[in-house]
C-alpha cells in the first residue's frame, strides 16, 4: 500500500533532499520549446514528460500548454491504491479544473506499482471482466493513454518468491513490502515455460504460472478474450474524434456509476462505466441516439434508464 511504498522510498537518498533548485525551473519552458521545435522536424515523433514536482498538475498544465512544448505529460493519479467511483471522479474533476488546454497521458499500471487488476481487484469475482472495464475507463478519458505491458491480457500481479527477487526494496522490506518485481515479470507470449520471452536460460524474473495460462498465444485464438476485446475497443476508439481529442464533461451525482460526455465538433459520446460487481440502474443523464455495439460492452438504455451490468460499460452517441 501507500504507507509501505513510503517506507521503501525512505531509504532512497533522493527523498532526503529538498528539491528546490533542481526541479521545475523557469528556464525549462524555453528548453522545452527548443526541443519541441526540433522534434517537429520529425512528424512521427512525440514528447511525453514524466514530471516530478510538488504541484504536478500545475506543471503539467504549464509544460503541455499550447503546441510549442511537450505533447503530453504522464499522470500518476490513477496509479494510486485509492480506487472507486468517488476517487476517479475526484481525479477527473481536478484535471478539468486545473489542466486548461494541457494534455495528460493516463496510466493505470506501470513498473513501480502493483498491477491494477490486483491493486483494485480485492473482492472482484470476475477479474477478466473487471480488467476490460478498466481498459474502457482508461481509453475514455481526455488525454493520451499508456498501456503497461500485459494490461491488454488482464494480467494480475505476479507472485515472485523471495529467492528470485531482484528489486532492492523488496529484498530489504520483505514480506511487508514485496518490492516491484511482481509487475516486472516477462511478457507471456506463449504458454511455454518461459512464455516465449527467451529460448535460452531463465529470464531475469520467473513467470507466474497464471500468466502462462493468459498468454498472447492462448488469447489470440479466443475471439472473446481480454486481448481481442481490448484490440476491438482501441480500433473503434481510433475512429471516434470525440474520444481522441474531445473535451470531457463530468456528469455528477451518478452514484457508483461513472459518467461523462466527450465532445469534438459535431460528435458527442456518453461514457458510462460500472467498476463494481453489482448491476447498476440510474436515470439516463442524456438523450441517447444509439448505443455503440462495437466496443463490445453490455450496457444499455431501457425505458429512459441507464442499465449497467457488473463490470460493464456503455458508449452512446448523443
Amino acid at each position: 500500500g501507500e504507507n509501505k511504498t513510503f517506507v521503501a522510498n525512505g531509504v532512497n537518498p533522493y527523498t532526503y533532499q529538498r528539491h528546490v533548485y533542481d526541479l521545475s525551473q523557469p528556464e525549462n519552458l524555453a528548453f522545452l520549446e527548443d526541443l519541441r521545435a526540433l522534434m517537429d522536424e520529425f512528424p512521427d515523433s512525440t514528447l511525453v514528460g514524466e514530471i516530478g514536482d510538488d504541484k504536478p498538475l500545475e506543471r503539467m498544465a504549464e509544460y503541455t500548454h499550447g503546441d510549442q512544448r511537450l505533447h503530453m505529460a504522464y499522470s500518476f493519479d490513477l496509479l494510486s491504491d485509492r480506487q472507486g467511483p468517488d476517487w476517479v471522479r475526484d481525479v477527473v474533476r481536478r484535471f478539468q479544473d486545473g489542466l486548461g488546454d494541457g494534455w495528460p497521458c493516463w496510466a493505470l499500471s506501470n513498473h513501480d506499482v502493483v498491477r491494477v487488476v490486483s491493486r483494485w481487484g480485492e473482492g472482484v469475482d470476475d477479474p477478466q471482466a473487471h480488467a476490460r472495464v478498466l481498459m474502457a475507463l482508461l481509453l475514455s478519458l481526455r488525454g493520451s493513454v499508456s498501456l503497461y505491458q500485459g494490461e491488454e491480457l488482464g494480467l494480475p500481479e505476479a507472485e515472485v518468491p523471495f529467492e528470485a527477487l531482484q528489486d532492492p526494496y523488496g529484498i530489504e522490506f520483505w514480506p511487508e513490502f514485496k518490492g516491484r518485481d511482481g509487475c516486472r515479470t516477462p511478457m507471456p507470449w506463449t504458454a511455454d515455460e518461459h512464455g516465449g520471452f527467451t529460448a535460452g536460460n531463465s529470464p531475469w524474473l520467473p513467470l507466474d504460472r497464471r500468466h502462462l495460462e493468459m498468454s498472447v498465444q492462448i488469447q489470440e485464438d479466443d475471439s472473446e478474450s481480454t486481448l481481442n476485446q481490448v484490440r476491438r475497443l482501441i480500433r473503434w476508439r481510433q475512429q471516434q474524434p470525440a474520444l481522441i481529442r474531445g473535451d470531457l464533461s463530468l456528469i455528477e451525482d451518478t452514484g457508483e456509476a461513472l459518467c461523462w460526455v466527450r465532445r469534438s465538433g459535431d460528435q458527442a459520446i456518453l461514457v458510462a462505466l460500472n467498476l463494481t460487481g453489482k448491476p447498476l440502474r440510474l436515470p439516463a443523464p442524456c438523450d441517447v441516439k444509439r448505443v455503440f455495439s462495437e466496443p463490445g460492452f453490455a450496457g444499455r438504455i431501457d425505458e429512459g434508464e441507464l442499465v449497467l451490468p457488473p463490470y460493464q460499460a456503455l458508449f452512446a452517441e448523443l
